[in-house]
């Protein structure tokens, strides 16, 4: 008898256990299937990790992160990593800040420990009092009449320093109740020492980029919703003074007519795309980047537009380092570089009447890299770019002379953001997520040099935030299958234990019953 017992339940085990492990490869198999298409698998950096690196010259470690996609990651796990869109290093180089686009607020961590100093929530009561200034009419409500009245939370996007690093610049994607980004949205001005807002401004609809002129005079936003960009006055050193100026056409302005009752795909049919912004060296110029659209040159002496670069098609982010301007294009997976001084000479040749073009008067270079290349960076002695390639899920590294691909190391999928410190020892990359797979994790790297001395920061103000708590220490994040294999097993051995026990109280019962007879 207890031996057709035992027989009856370890056959009824066997196959609980076959059902488990079928169930949990069935489940992985089926979310595979229902990945969409052209999006890479999720993958997960491990705190450690090391580049191949380059001979005499660099290695990149993973030294630290900062995630949202596995609760029992203690040490790493943080809940205001919410679809991470960019990251900035303070000037001193101590704080990086994190924009969370989904989470409404930018998160302040301390370098290199990523121990939290302190968040900025964007939640507004109205787009009215005394942080917004006195209404100047220069961005209208025709979809939400009442919208500068309504409460809204604003999705942050990237990030520009001023006044020495004292003032952070945070432009929002769109105000929470305009869904699909037609009305005017906003940017905050955040004094970086006290954590805290100290001035907001209207903007056109779906702002990406800001930049600030290396004067302090403007700031410019970058409205990839209706192919405009945005203007504010911030000469002086008083904010309560900055003004906002009137905007201007990159092309055709849009005019926006979406549903207001479901969400429509504005990262299309959004004219140019305008994103990546920048100010050249002497201030005189701002280079807008469209990755729908060709490089456009505004000359700030009188805010106008002097023509297109056809010839600079499809760029996401621009940046410029010792005499080069670099530019990363998404759809080609590539980075492209021209000289500062080349560009200089084909807008003057233009404007002349002597170019019948506008165009770079030189040669452009170009590299492949990993596919999906979104915002890069340089070493601050120019001799490094690096680039986030969000498909490839990893942190690539370009030699700025010969262009080529150097080194890389893997992140968290999809990484978006990338932000160097200022004497290039760190590099912050952040992964937002696509179409919900993946994401929401910041990965901290270490650089080493052996062939550059780092520059001594410019001291700023310093932050006057106290620490909370001691930094956390960091172990490797297992990856989604090695936490699929434990899960297998806690499910088999909790099966195992219900069977032994039930088995036990069947013997003892049986034991019982035959003791009686």
């Amino acid at each position: 008898m207890i031996t057709r017992i035992l027989r009856h339940y370890s056959t009824l085990l066997c196959v609980s256990i076959s059902m488990i492990i079928g169930a949990s490869v069935m489940a992985q198999e089926e979310g595979v299937k229902k990945r969409p298409e052209g999006v890479p698998p999720v993958v997960h950096s491990v705190r450690g990790d090391s580049s191949a690196g380059v001979k005499g010259s660099l290695r990149i470690r993973n030294i630290g992160k900062r995630q949202q996609y596995s609760a029992s990651q203690r040490e790493s796990y943080d809940t205001d990593i919410f679809s991470p869109k960019s990251a900035a290093f303070s000037p001193d180089g101590k704080s990086l800040y994190i924009n969370s686009l989904e989470g409404c607020q930018t998160v302040a961590y301390a370098i290199p420990s990523l121990e939290k100093r302190y968040v900025v929530e964007y939640k507004f009561e109205s787009g009215r009092g005394a942080l917004w200034g006195a209404p100047e009419g220069i961005y209208t409500f025709t979809h939400y009449k009442d919208g500068a009245d309504r409460s809204f939370g604003g999705k942050p996007v990237e990030m520009a320093w001023s006044h020495g690093g004292r003032y952070l610049w945070v432009p929002f994607y769109r105000r929470t109740f305009d869904i699909n980004a037609q009305d005017p949205s906003a940017v905050a001005v955040v004094d970086a020492a006290q954590g805290k807002i100290i001035r907001m401004f209207e903007t056109g609809p779906l702002p990406k980029a800001v930049a600030v002129s290396g004067d302090d005079r403007y700031a410019v936003v970058t409205h990839w919703g209706d192919n405009t960009i945005g203007f504010v006055d911030i000469s002086g050193n008083d904010p309560a003074k900055w003004r906002t100026l009137p905007p201007l056409a990159i092309g055709k302005k849009l005019t926006l007519n979406y549903p207001l009752d479901r969400e429509v795909n504005r990262d299309t049919k959004s004219g140019y795309l305008l994103r990546g912004t920048i100010f050249t060296p002497d201030n005189r110029y701002v280079l807008i980047a469209g990755l729908a659209g060709p490089l456009s040159v505004v000359d700030m002496t009188d805010r106008h537009l002097v023509g297109h670069i056809q010839e600079l098609y499809g760029i996401r982010h621009l940046i410029v380092s010792n005499g080069r301007i670099y530019g990363s294009r998404n759809v080609a997976g590539e980075v492209l570089s021209f000289s500062l001084e080349d560009l200089l000479r084909g807008i003057s040749l233009y404007v002349k009447g002597e170019s019948k073009s506008l165009k770079v008067d030189g040669d452009i270079r170009r590299v492949k890299v990993g596919g999906g290349a979104r915002t890069i960076e340089a070493s601050p002695d120019g001799k490094y770019i690096f680039v986030a390639c969000n498909s490839a899920n990893a942190l690539y590294v370009v030699d700025a002379e010969s262009m080529e691909v150097v080194d890389h190391i893997r992140c968290d999928s999809y990484p978006v953001g990338l932000a160097v410190s200022p004497d290039g020892r760190y590099i912050a990359v952040t992964s937002q997520g696509r179409k919900g797979y993946g994401g929401n994790a910041v990965n901290l790297f270490e650089v080493t040099r052996y062939d550059y001395e780092p520059p001594t920061p410019e001291p700023i103000e310093p932050n006057t935030i106290t620490s909370a708590a001691p930094p956390i220490p960091e172990t490797p994040a297992p990856t989604d299958d090695v936490r699929n294999v434990w899960q297998i097993m806690i499910g088999v051995f909790a099966l195992i234990a219900i069977t032994l026990v039930a088995v036990i109280i069947i013997l003892h019962r049986h034991h019982r019953k035959t003791k009686r007879s």
